[in-house]
């Protein structure tokens, strides 16, 4: 005859109340649309993000200044991470729910519909272009390791470090866990193979997916930390081009 379960087992998830499921879109919609009006207002209205040797992640790379343009310099990249963090499959979940709220939690009830067409008319479509923009977003995130390592060397003094030598490693490090431990790379790695161990024992193309999937089990926390640091990087930046502050020497 099977025991009682005490309630001294009962585990602490069960016991804590469950927050109302509209706390998480409210908190998305805030936080990311805070964060896209920043970004707007950044590209639109500043021309320039370049502190000595520290560059904001907005601004690079600089491909405005090869060809000698001057104008929204920003518009010319910003839009490449926009897009891969815009079709991004962690953030097409929040912002579903944040800014359609469609639908606003798992046990919400979906706004009704005649059709139901997915991503496959415009303008959602555009979320299919992300496996592409993730190449676009490598590119990107090689001339940010640029930007992180020359944010160390300063003229007439050598290596040093500094707080903003700092912010900008830390970002480009997160950027660098968001950007690997996508689903599109986790798909381009193993994911479109039908068989791993078709030769009778796992291939090395099974042992790197394997590892991205532990990567891509924290993708959404990779997704907002990044944001959090490109946001700081680039604030950073903006604030010693103002004269606001000072960028302190640690040593």
């Amino acid at each position: 005859m099977a025991q009682p379960v005490s309630s001294g087992t009962t585990r602490p998830a069960a016991r804590r109340k469950k927050m109302p499921y509209w706390v998480e879109p409210l908190t998305t919609l805030v936080v990311l649309g805070t964060w896209l009006l920043y970004s707007l207002w950044e590209v639109l209205f500043h021309n320039t993000g370049t502190y000595h040797n520290y560059i904001s992640p907005y601004f690079s790379p600089g491909i405005a200044g090869w060809f000698g343009w001057h104008i929204l310099t920003a518009l010319y990249v910003a839009w490449v991470p926009f897009l891969f963090r815009f079709t991004c499959y962690y953030y097409r979940k929040e912002y579903y729910r944040g800014f359609f709220w469609d639908p606003p939690g798992c046990a919400a009830a979906d706004a009704p519909r005649k059709r139901y067409s997915g991503e496959t008319k415009w303008p959602l479509k555009i979320n299919n272009l992300h496996r592409y923009a993730w190449f676009l977003a490598l590119i990107v995130l090689l001339f940010l390791w640029k930007d992180a390592v020359e944010a160390f060397i300063f003229p007439h003094h050598g290596f040093e470090v500094r707080v903003g030598s700092l912010i900008l490693l830390v970002n480009v490090v997160l950027l660098t866990f968001y950007t690997f431990s996508c689903h599109a790379f986790r798909h381009m790695v193993g994911g479109r193979r039908d068989c791993f161990s078709c030769g009778g024992k796992p291939s090395q193309s099974y042992r790197f997916w394997s590892r991205v999937s532990r990567w891509n089990a924290f993708h959404g926390a990779w997704a907002w930390a990044s944001l959090f640091s490109v946001w700081a990087a680039d604030l950073y930046v903006r604030l010693l081009l103002m004269g606001v502050i000072h960028d302190a020497r640690l040593f």
